[in-house]
């Protein structure tokens, strides 16, 4: 799923107005209601069913699994008090990381990555909204990174447990933050495999595959760096969504995201670097080619400067007096003149340094 897919909304339209999109899957809502001596876990299919377990624990996690019902999407959004431009922001997925603070609660954008079965990076963005008692978060599809998440609330974790709802937020984002680690180690490989087969010499070519790694770090960039600027704003903010408490795991995950910054900046680097060596070996490799065969041709112009004297096709009994021609051992004598008159050249040739490599 690549970052620079986005649903731009038509022409005309109106700040807020919703654009589906066919390549979303369809809403699955996934509801964890806890407090510190009861986890329920449900899956519902309709707003009442949802509102109907929000107040009965003391936090309730919403996860709306899917956008591609964009109607049960605004509903829900609706029911919890989410701004129409804050749902325009979870349908028309694409965003650039950011936090919003609205009146009924905080909106967080940031993007989800994984690597598909190719290697390839695989994003996906995830929007929270953060509010009295409850987290409301929409993802486009129904795989993610926070299983981690859940199986805490389910074991009974005391801090998620009893923290309240923006610890929950602040849980699900360092979560997120650190998938990002996984996939940076598995593209810190690649880019020791392909750096190993530049410098040994291999016959493969890496190009295709380097320049896609640094393609997929370039858009790994592009996620990661506002969301640090996003988080510095909120924990320099001072605002009642977010405890005291919660903030410092907050600084924590900040921390997370400068490593991940700082890492994918030097792969970055990397990953540039190897291009330009690759391109430098090749040409040099060309022009090792091109010195061979230069060489080679070199020897061949006197060789077939005499082989065209005694190739032409005159009497010379009459007219010139070629006494070669005439010669018992003429023809081993010319392949004698010929194969001196190489090795001079490939002599001085070695001398001069042109055959070095």
């Amino acid at each position: 799923m690549s970052l620079f897919r986005r649903n731009y909304t038509k022409r005309g339209a109106s700040p807020g107005e919703l654009v589906g999109s066919e390549r979303q899957v369809a809403p699955k809502i996934h509801v964890i209601a806890f407090d510190e001596a009861v986890c329920e876990e449900t899956t519902c299919t309709t707003v009442a069913e949802v509102r109907a377990l929000v107040g009965t624990r003391a936090v309730a996690w919403i996860d709306v699994q899917g956008l591609g019902d964009g109607q049960l999407v605004q509903a829900i959004g609706d029911s919890f008090g989410v701004d129409p431009l804050a749902i325009s922001d979870v349908v028309n997925v694409g965003q650039r990381p950011k936090i919003d603070d609205y009146a009924g609660g905080l909106f967080i954008v940031l993007r989800m990555v994984t690597t598909t079965e190719s290697g390839r990076l695989q994003w996906e963005q995830v929007s929270l909204f953060l509010g009295e008692g409850f987290v409301l978060s929409f993802q486009e599809t129904h795989e993610d990174c926070l299983e981690v998440v859940r199986n805490r609330l389910r074991v009974g974790r005391t801090k998620i447990r009893t923290s309240g709802a923006d610890y929950l937020a602040c849980t699900i984002i360092d979560a997120i933050v650190d998938g990002y680690f996984h996939v940076l180690e598995h593209y810190g490989e690649l880019l020791e495999r392909y750096e190993s087969q530049i410098f040994g010499q291999s016959k493969k070519s890496v190009f295709g595959e380097l320049y896609l790694t640094k393609r997929d770090l370039a858009s790994f960039r592009r996620a990661a760096l506002p969301l640090r600027e996003a988080l510095s704003i909120l924990i320099r903010n001072d605002d009642d969504w977010i405890s005291e408490y919660s903030a410092l795991h907050l600084r924590d995950t900040l921390d997370h995201t400068m490593q991940v910054v700082d890492v994918n900046e030097s792969y970055r680097e990397l990953a540039v670097s190897l291009v330009d060596v690759h391109l430098s070996m090749v040409g040099q490799r060309t022009n090792e080619i091109m010195r061979v065969l230069t060489v080679v041709s070199a020897i061949f112009i006197p060789l077939t400067f005499l082989a065209g004297i005694y190739g032409m096709n005159f009497d010379t009994s009459k007219s010139l007096n070629m006494p070669e021609l005439r010669m018992p051992l003429g023809y081993p004598l010319f392949w004698v003149v010929c194969l001196v008159l190489a090795g001079s050249m490939l002599l001085v040739f070695q001398r001069l340094g042109w055959l070095k490599r």
